[in-house]
């Protein structure tokens, strides 16, 4: 999704100020998210940013289990992800067949792994899966808004709910040793749409948004626990991935929705993959893949926690908040003179 030219002004003072950050030093730093030797769960693994994901994980040394529902996908999937290992003596590749949307399957995903990888939990969890089914509210069928909050947040929350009670409840301490002293890392994956819901999406954003709280929320909780177990939390906000799953979107998605994604260029697989993976060695727990993306996030930062010292996004959240006034109001207006010419067809 996009909002427009009209982001322009607010994307070049974005610019400015990371530029001036990176000038200065505040972004180089040694790498946070450390994956060689490390074993990490990623959901989705078998196609689109999941499969991505795995692969450059693969590259980077990682261990790699890709968890998706249909066995003939997961694995022509994991054969390709092997094949990037960057030490194929060592590197170990599974795949899991699950339905995530059942609340038994973050369980199964855990125990499974944790049995394969020598009875110790992963290191990294990594939610990748999720669709979008677009439309106008009234026209989507209420199965619909059900499978949505189960395939986009449901899913998510079963399986971290699964990795943190591995990771930290005390009854299962004989089996949460660390393979290292690196902290774990759970990773929730949302949507720009989070940021800023548009028309079309009233079934998809919500459960995006929840993925957003549950993130904001376990990132303050995880405090409660002893700094021998840290667990970091971190939440990754993509726009249009170009997919199979996005055509079959684009066959459902209103014509308006549409008319106001007309400037979002979109990313591959690869690149959004490539651009989370940066951001995470970065230490962020907020990332986004795209320059839309950081004017969308620091327009809706609220209480969710600053990447770095804050500095930076504190500005940048003035700045476009500023914008967000008049992109409210453009985009109002084009809906309204869209259902004067062409009604309520979306």
């Amino acid at each position: 999704m996009a909002l427009g030219w009209y982001w322009t002004g607010a994307l070049l003072c974005v610019f400015v100020a990371v530029l001036a950050a990176d000038i200065m030093g505040l972004f180089k730093s040694q790498n946070q998210f450390p994956v060689e030797g490390r074993t990490v769960v990623v959901t989705g693994g078998s196609q689109g940013m999941g499969k991505s994901v795995a692969i450059l994980l693969a590259q980077k040394g990682a261990n790699v289990v890709i968890v998706a529902r249909t066995a003939k996908t997961l694995e022509a999937a994991i054969q390709e992800i092997s094949a990037a290992a960057k030490s194929p003596s060592s590197q170990r590749f599974r795949h899991i067949s699950a339905d995530l949307t059942s609340p038994s399957a973050g369980a199964q995903i855990i125990a499974e792994t944790t049995s394969w990888n020598n009875n110790r939990p992963p290191d990294i969890v990594w939610n990748c899966a999720g669709s979008a089914h677009p439309g106008l509210f009234i026209d989507t069928p209420i199965e619909v808004l059900k499978s949505q909050i189960d395939t986009n947040y449901l899913s998510t929350a079963y399986l971290a709910h699964a990795a943190l009670r591995a990771w930290l409840h005390p009854a299962l301490k004989s089996t949460s040793s660390q393979s290292s002293a690196e902290p774990r890392h759970l990773i929730f994956t949302s949507s720009i749409a989070a940021f800023y819901p548009i028309i079309g999406y009233s079934a998809y954003s919500p459960s995006k948004i929840a993925v957003r709280a549950l993130s904001d929320t376990l990132s303050q909780e995880l405090q409660l626990y002893p700094a021998s177990t840290p667990v970091r939390t971190h939440t990754i906000y993509p726009g249009t991935i170009f997919t199979a799953g996005l055509e079959s979107e684009n066959l459902l998605k209103p014509r308006i929705t549409k008319s106001l994604e007309e400037s979002d260029g979109g990313q591959t697989p690869e690149e959004v993959a490539a651009a989370s993976l940066k951001g995470l060695e970065r230490g962020e727990e907020s990332v986004v893949t795209a320059w839309l993306g950081m004017a969308m996030r620091a327009a809706s930062l609220g209480s969710s926690k600053r990447n770095g010292w804050g500095i930076l996004d504190t500005i940048m959240s003035w700045i476009v908040s500023v914008v967000m006034v008049v992109v409210r109001r453009d985009m109002d207006g084009k809906v309204r003179k869209w259902g004067k010419v062409h009604g309520t067809e979306g």
